[in-house]
């Protein structure tokens, strides 16, 4: 905030700006990129219209998954499967991570 601007006097200048706010509740947030993905857990998103264009601020608990295949998968087709954990992996891999083909694959 801007010293000495109370809250009200800032977003009726916003308003006056064609600036509006929203937040937006959100129990995880995940961005995925080609080297894994990006979770934010407990997120405290708001969207900014300002212009035409929207905006994101985003601010929470971050973590990195990185790409691959994930633990709780395999876990998961080796049950449905009755699978070993190294034919589950290969199947997840072979299926670049889709759980139902690796699972249709190995019944």
């Amino acid at each position: 905030m801007i010293p000495g601007i109370n809250p009200s006097q800032m977003k009726a200048a916003m308003k006056q700006m064609g600036i509006s706010q929203e937040e937006i509740s959100a129990d995880r947030v995940i961005i995925e990129k080609a080297d894994g993905n990006i979770i934010i857990d407990n997120p405290t998103i708001v969207k900014i219209k300002m212009q035409g264009q929207e905006s994101f601020q985003i601010s929470g608990d971050v973590s990195e998954e990185e790409a691959g295949i994930n633990e709780e998968d395999v876990k998961l087709v080796m049950e449905k499967t009755g699978k070993s954990e190294d034919e589950a992996r290969k199947a997840l891999e072979k299926s670049d991570g889709d759980l139902t083909e690796a699972i249709m694959e190995l019944s």
